[in-house]
């Protein structure tokens, strides 16, 4: 959890990716989400974090449904999304907090 922590404690935006690797939607957000992190380039984090692999973070986060986004800015939650979206809303949300 020390290491969530300091991905998490940055300037930047960073969007965090709960998924697993049977879900359905995983093919499509996984597209999804490096059109976002093309288009934000270096201003911003997009992380992809598997729940199977990460149980107690996953837990500790509450996260119920896959998938499952996230984003903090400076250690602090700023948005929270359950289910697909597509890369255009997601871009226009990160870059909010750019």
């Amino acid at each position: 959890m020390s290491k969530f922590g300091e991905l998490i404690d940055l300037e930047q935006p960073v969007l965090l990716d709960f998924f697993t690797t049977w879900s359905d939607e995983e093919t499509q957000m996984s597209s999804v989400l490096k059109d976002v992190a093309a288009a934000v380039g270096d201003k911003a984090k997009v992380i992809k974090i598997d729940v199977e692999k990460n149980k107690a973070l996953a837990e500790a986060l509450k996260i119920n449904g896959v998938p499952t986004l996230i984003l903090y800015k400076n250690g602090e939650m700023v948005w929270r999304h359950s289910g697909e979206q597509d890369a255009n809303t997601l871009i226009s949300i990160v870059q909010k907090y750019i």
